[in-house]
């Protein structure tokens, strides 16, 4: 798995394909200044990478050579919701049936022309933002922008590393609600992790010292014995 070009407000683009040819022409036709290129050549590195990168589109090939880009899509489809537009060179009418219904969100038939595949890409990203309503969440000092990804304090900016922004944006976006073990690990990590909680301990621990007022008693960040968390939602 390669990082093909790094941009920090660029949205992230996973090529999942083996083929050198193809990787040549995606790394030149992508690679404008418009995104941030990821790489992976098999099926187990693209469920790793859509696990790590967090991509904000994903261009799937099929033909991999471990696992099927079906099965690919349905396991992505368990935890995620990321645009999954499929680049193969299958033209049958129930190839594209069978991958629209794991979950594809578009499907390229192999040559494609990039103009074509750019403004997929966009569609893609439109679609994928008016899905995701980004809200300001405010409870007692607390405050949370996910649009300018900003998070306060009684007044002054936090601070948070990339994941535990990820999982308080996932609270936040949940305000209210109790979200399980595995919910959070399955959407912060990936289905790698369900067996792996202390994760999640660690990085709520870590939010809890940045957020609260005394993190041996949280006022936002709720534990709910047995079950998972909650972020507080009432005022």
């Amino acid at each position: 798995m390669a990082n093909e070009k790094s941009g920090a407000n660029l949205p992230r683009i996973l090529v999942v394909d083996d083929e050198t040819a193809i990787q040549r022409f995606l790394r030149t036709a992508l690679s404008t200044g418009e995104f941030s290129l990821h790489h992976a050549e098999s099926g187990h590195e693209a469920l790793a990478a859509a696990a790590t990168v967090r991509p904000d589109v994903i261009l799937l090939d099929l033909g991999l050579p471990d696992l099927d880009g079906i099965e690919v899509i349905r396991r992505v489809r368990e935890w995620s919701q990321v645009p999954i537009i499929v680049l193969s060179v299958r033209e049958r009418e129930d190839d594209k049936v069978e991958a629209l219904d794991a979950g594809a969100d578009d499907y390229l038939t192999k040559p494609f022309g990039v103009t074509e595949l750019v403004a997929r890409i966009r569609v893609a990203l439109r679609r994928s933002l008016q899905q995701a309503p980004e809200p300001v969440y405010r409870v007692g000092g607390l405050e949370v922008d996910l649009s300018r990804r900003r998070v306060l304090t009684g007044g002054s900016e936090v601070q948070l590393t990339p994941t535990e922004y990820e999982l308080l944006r996932l609270l936040v976006t949940h305000a209210g609600k109790v979200l399980t073990h595995r919910q959070i690990l399955s959407q912060i990590w990936g289905v790698a992790y369900l067996e792996q909680p202390h994760v999640l301990r660690v990085n709520i621990s870590n939010l809890r010292h940045k957020l609260e007022d005394d993190p041996s008693r949280p006022r936002y960040i709720l534990t709910e014995p047995g079950v998972g968390y909650r972020l507080r939602a009432d005022s």
